[in-house]
C-alpha cells in the first residue's frame, strides 16, 4: 500500500542522535509514513546505522547519500525525491510525539478540498512538553505564513506538513558555491502567498536545540551565507505586511551584499531607492555582526 507521509531528515554527522529520532518514529501509533534520510556527506557512521534500521524493517526507510551542501540542499534533495502526498521535515536532533503522524493524517483527511491548501502549520515542543512559542490563534483554522506570524503575531518555531504536489510547483532552494543555507522560511511564504495553511493546534515536533545547530549559530552563517540571505531578505521585501518589515528587510539585504562584497546585489530586483536610503543603516548592521561574532 502506497504510504500517505514522507518524514524526511537532512543530517550531517549526526549518528549519535538519530538513535532518538528513529525510535520516535517506530513508536508512531500510525506507520503510514516512509523516513527518508538525506545524508548530507556525513563522515560518521550514519550510513551503517541507517542500513541496520532498514534491515531490520520496523519502519520503511531510504536512504539518499549526497555530497554535503547545507540544510536548504537537503531539502532539496528531499523534494525531489519525495512521492507522497505530504511531507514534513524532523531534524535529526528532534522527535515526533507518538501520536503525531496520526493528527497529520486526521487533519488530512477531514479537509474536502485537499487542492486549495499548502499543507498544515503544527506546533513544536520541548521534551518537557512546554509550546515553543505560542499556540494557534483561537478560532482561525488556515490563512498564510505572514498571516500566523504578522496578523496574528504567532511566536517561536512551527512545524510545516506541506502538500508534495504544491511543494513542486515552486523552485527549489537556490544553491550558492560555498555558501551553506538558505533559509527555510522562505518556501513556506511563497506557498502561504497563493493557497493557506490549515492551522493544526497539535504538537508535531520535539525539538532539542543543539550547541552546533543553525539556531544557535545564526549570526555565523549570517556572514558565511550572504547570498542565501539576501534571496529571502527579497523574498520578504516583495511580500511584507507593513512598512516597518519592509524597511528591516532593506537594511538587512544591505549587510547581506556587503558580507558578500558584491554591493550591487543590494539594488538588484528591488527599489534602488530604498536601496541607497537604507545602506548607512545596513552598513551599521553589519558592523554590528561582525563585532557580535568576535565577542
Amino acid at each position: 500500500m502506497n504510504k500517505t507521509l514522507t518524514v524526511f531528515t537532512p543530517t550531517y554527522n549526526r549518528a549519535y542522535l538519530l538513535p532518538k529520532l528513529y525510535q520516535s518514529l517506530c513508536n508512531q501509533t500510525s506507520h503510514d509514513f516512509i523516513w527518508l534520510i538525506i545524508d548530507d556527506g556525513s563522515s560518521d557512521n550514519t550510513r551503517e546505522i541507517v542500513h541496520k534500521w532498514i534491515k531490520d524493517n520496523k519502519i520503511e526507510i531510504i536512504y539518499h547519500y549526497k555530497e554535503n551542501g547545507g540544510m536548504h540542499t537537503g531539502h532539496n534533495a528531499a523534494y525531489k525525491l519525495i512521492n507522497t502526498e505530504l511531507n514534513v521535515c524532523i531534524d535529526s536532533d528532534d522527535q515526533m510525539p507518538v501520536d503525531a503522524v496520526k493528527s497529520i493524517l486526521l487533519g488530512w483527511d477531514s479537509i474536502p478540498d485537499k487542492n486549495h491548501i499548502s499543507g498544515f502549520i503544527g506546533l513544536d515542543s520541548d521534551s518537557e512538553g512546554n509550546i515553543i512559542g505560542t499556540l494557534m490563534p483561537k478560532d482561525i483554522s488556515l490563512g498564510s505564513y505572514n498571516d500566523l506570524f504578522k496578523k496574528h503575531k504567532a511566536k517561536g518555531d512551527k512545524k510545516f506538513v506541506l502538500r508534495t504536489e504544491e511543494v513542486k510547483r515552486y523552485p527549489l532552494y537556490p544553491e550558492f558555491k560555498k555558501e551553506k543555507l538558505v533559509p527555510l522560511g522562505t518556501l513556506y511564504i511563497l506557498m502561504g502567498k497563493n493557497k493557506p495553511f490549515v492551522f493544526l493546534n497539535k504538537v508535531l515536533c520535539i525539538v532539542e536545540y543543539q550547541p552546533e545547530g543553525s539556531s544557535h549559530t545564526i549570526l555565523k552563517q549570517y556572514k558565511q551565507s550572504p547570498k542565501g540571505f539576501a534571496y529571502a531578505r527579497k523574498i520578504h521585501i516583495k511580500n511584507a505586511s507593513d512598512i516597518g518589515e519592509l524597511l528591516r528587510a532593506y537594511v538587512h539585504l544591505v549587510s547581506a551584499a556587503i558580507f558578500s562584497k558584491d554591493y550591487l546585489l543590494a539594488f538588484r530586483g528591488v527599489n534602488p531607492v530604498i536601496s541607497l536610503l537604507m545602506y548607512p543603516f545596513g552598513a551599521l548592521l553589519n558592523l554590528y555582526i561582525r563585532f557580535k561574532i568576535k565577542k
